[in-house]
């Protein structure tokens, strides 16, 4: 396995953790929460 340099371990680091930050705020951001007035409604239909 070839050998990696201090910075370049630290670069990759550093890349992965800000794809993962941008995956998560895509996911986030993309979530559309449900309306009350329709959690109400489905509550009444439950009960």
């Amino acid at each position: 396995m070839p050998q990696m340099s201090h910075m370049m371990w630290f670069s990759l680091f550093i890349m992965f953790s800000i794809t993962m930050m941008m995956f998560n705020q895509m996911n986030f951001f993309s979530y559309k929460p449900m309306k009350i007035k329709s959690i109400k409604n489905m509550s009444k239909t439950i009960m």
